[in-house]
């Protein structure tokens, strides 16, 4: 697969959330790593099951949980970036998403046309910072 095929497949995945649908596996490796890097409940999940619950106990605790695109980043030839920014609210807080800051980063590691790794950052610069890439506004 090549890597606008990825970015392609990306896209896909990423559209369904921006209309609050979470609910799709189809992209996802039968071994997916999953990962939230950071946040008020950071884990890692190995296989589709624990990947389908690690996602569960992550959704179970926002209400009216939004996904926006601010950009899409091709890094090579399996990796791309989605800078995104996430609004809702804390179920059992009332806690906005916003006062945690909502400008995260979602990478996605795609071989042969299924996602073999997903890493979510809420802190952007974090993300950028673990790639080697320079924080926003910034030069390298």
């Amino acid at each position: 697969m090549t890597a606008s095929s990825n970015l392609d497949l990306v896209r896909s995945i990423v559209a369904a959330w921006e209309r609050g649908d979470f609910h799709s596996t189809e992209w996802a490796d039968p071994e997916i790593d999953y990962v939230i890097a950071d946040g008020p409940a950071p884990g890692r999940w190995t296989g589709l099951t624990d990947m389908q619950e690690g996602a569960r106990q992550y959704l179970r605790g926002w209400a009216e949980l939004r996904v926006e695109v601010d950009e899409y980043r091709e890094l090579d030839d399996e990796r791309v970036l989605v800078l995104t920014r996430r609004s809702g609210r804390g179920k059992a807080s009332g806690l906005e998403l916003e006062r945690l800051g909502t400008r995260g980063a979602t990478i996605f590691h795609v071989r042969d046309g299924k996602v073999t790794r997903h890493v979510m950052y809420y802190d952007r610069d974090r993300a950028l910072a673990d790639l080697g890439l320079a924080p926003e506004g910034r030069l390298p």
